[in-house]
C-alpha cells in the first residue's frame, strides 16, 4: 500500500502554498527548509509582484493556516542527504543541524541585548551585522532565535544563558540524521543569485558601490540594514545617478545561456523604489532588450511615466572606479547610435540572474539539468524556481498543480 504522506522540501513561498494547500486536504505533510526560517526570497523583498505586496501581505496569512494545521510538521536548519525508493514509498535521508536554541524560545530578545559577538548577515547579503544569538528575519517562523557559536565573543555564552528567561539556550545540541518515508515529493527549494565575482569586468567585490539587485532589495526594505533608505555602500549616501546593468551573467554562453525571467521587472521596481526616494535620482538602464511580458506590459508604462529613467540599448563592456570619489565609470556600446559610450554615476546595480538552489548541489536520486533545474520523474515534481524561471505569482501556480499531481500519486500507487 502507498505511503500517503507528503514530503515538501525547501520552505520558500512554493514550498509554503503546497504544504499548506495538501495539509489541508487532510494528508500528512512534511516541510523542509535548510535556513532557520520559513519565507524564502518572498522574505527579503520589500515588494513582489504582480501587486507589488510587501512580505507580509502573503507570508502572514500563510504562517496563520500553518500554525492551524494539525497535519503539517516542519523541519528547518534540515538538508535532503538522498533519496531512494519511488513513487508512493520513498525513504527520503535528511540532517537537521543544531540551533542551540529550543522550544522554550519566545523571541523575547533578552540573550540579543547581553551579546557582544557579531556575524555577517546573509539575509542581507552581506550589508549588514547581526549579533552571535539572531532573530534569522523580521518574520520569522518559526519564531525562534539562532545561535551561532562561532561568531560568539569571550563570555558571550554564560551571558546569554544567564539572561535567558525560559531556558532555552541549548548548547550541546546535536546534528541529527533521520529517514522519512513519504509516498510523494514536492520540490521546491528555489533560486540563488548567480556568482557576481565571476564577473570581472563588472568589478562586484572590488569596488564598494557596485551592489546587486538583491542588495537594493534589502536596503529599500523599512527593516533592512539602511531602514528602508537606497544609499551608498563607500559613504552611506544617496545617489543621484544609478546604473542599471541587465542580464548580468543572463543571457550569455561565458555563464548563464538563459533569461532570468524577472530581472528586467525587478530594475523597473527599482527605479520606482528610487523615484519614491527622490524624484530626481537619475536612472540609466543598460539593456540587451526589455522583457515584460504578459500584464507586466503596464508596469513598464508606469515606471517610464514616474522613474527618471534612460534606456540605453547596449551591453556593458567594463566598469571603472574614479577612486577619489568612488564614483563609478559605465562603458558600454549603444546599439542604437552606435556610439561608445562612458557615464558616469553614483552607484551601479547589476541585474543578476537566477539559479536554481539546486546547481552545485547534487543529491542523489534527485534528477536535474544541464543548469540544475530539477526534472520532474514519477513522484517527485518541482515547482517555481526549482523547475525554471518564474515570479511569484506563477510559481504558487506551479506549487498548487503539483499538490493535485502528489494527491494522485498517493492515493493511486
Amino acid at each position: 500500500m502507498a505511503n500517503q504522506s507528503i514530503l515538501v522540501v525547501g520552505g520558500g513561498i512554493s514550498g509554503i502554498t503546497s504544504a499548506i494547500e495538501a495539509a489541508e486536504m487532510e494528508v500528512p505533510v512534511y516541510l523542509v527548509e535548510r535556513e532557520p526560517t520559513l519565507g524564502g526570497r518572498v522574505g527579503q523583498l520589500r515588494y513582489y509582484f504582480p501587486k507589488l505586496c510587501p512580505p507580509t501581505c502573503g507570508l502572514e496569512l500563510n504562517y496563520k493556516r500553518m500554525k492551524a494545521n494539525p497535519n503539517l510538521t516542519i523541519y528547518t536548519m534540515t538538508d535532503v542527504l538522498e533519496i531512494n525508493g519511488g513513487p508512493g514509498n520513498f525513504k527520503v535521508k535528511l540532517r537537521k543541524r543544531p540551533r542551540f536554541v529550543n522550544d522554550n524560545c519566545t523571541a523575547c530578545g533578552e540573550c540579543e541585548k547581553v551579546c557582544e559577538g557579531e556575524r555577517v548577515s546573509d539575509f542581507d547579503f552581506g550589508l549588514g551585522k547581526t549579533k552571535a544569538i539572531y532573530l534569522p528575519s523580521p518574520m520569522a517562523f518559526p519564531g525562534k532565535y539562532v545561535l551561532d557559536k562561532n561568531a560568539l565573543a569571550p563570555g558571550d555564552l554564560e551571558r546569554i544563558i544567564s539572561a535567558c528567561p525560559y531556558n532555552a539556550i541549548d548548547p550541546d545540541m546535536k546534528e541529527e540524521v533521520f529517514e522519512l518515508e513519504v509516498g510523494a515529493i514536492i520540490w521546491a527549494t528555489g533560486w540563488k543569485l548567480y556568482d557576481a565575482t565571476r564577473l570581472d569586468n563588472l568589478g562586484y567585490g572590488k569596488y564598494a558601490n557596485v551592489v546587486t539587485n538583491m542588495q537594493v532589495e534589502r536596503m529599500a526594505s523599512p527593516w533592512g540594514p539602511t531602514g528602508g533608505r537606497i544609499l551608498r555602500p563607500s559613504d552611506g549616501e544617496a545617489p543621484k545617478r544609478v546604473a542599471f546593468v541587465q542580464c548580468a551573467g543572463s543571457r550569455d554562453e561565458n555563464h548563464l545561456p538563459y533569461c532570468s525571467y524577472i530581472c528586467c521587472l525587478a530594475t523597473l521596481k527599482h527605479t520606482l523604489y528610487l523615484a519614491e526616494q527622490s524624484p530626481e535620482t537619475e536612472c540609466l538602464v543598460f539593456y540587451i532588450d526589455i522583457r515584460t511580458p504578459g500584464r507586466y506590459e503596464k508596469f513598464l508604462k508606469r515606471a517610464q511615466n514616474e522613474a527618471n529613467i534612460n534606456f540605453i540599448k547596449g551591453k556593458v563592456a567594463k566598469i571603472e572606479e574614479d577612486p577619489a570619489t568612488k564614483d563609478l565609470i559605465v562603458t558600454a556600446e549603444d546599439t542604437l547610435s552606435g556610439k561608445k559610450v562612458n557615464e558616469r554615476v553614483n552607484m551601479v546595480v547589476l541585474a543578476l540572474g537566477m539559479q536554481p538552489s539546486t546547481s552545485d548541489n547534487p543529491i542523489p536520486g534527485l534528477t536535474t539539468d544541464e543548469y540544475g533545474f530539477v526534472v520532474e520523474k514519477e513522484g517527485i515534481i518541482p515547482v517555481g524556481c526549482a523547475k525554471k524561471p518564474l515570479d511569484v505569482m506563477c510559481s504558487n501556480e506551479s506549487a498548487t498543480g503539483a499538490v493535485i499531481k502528489a494527491l494522485q500519486i498517493i492515493k493511486s500507487a
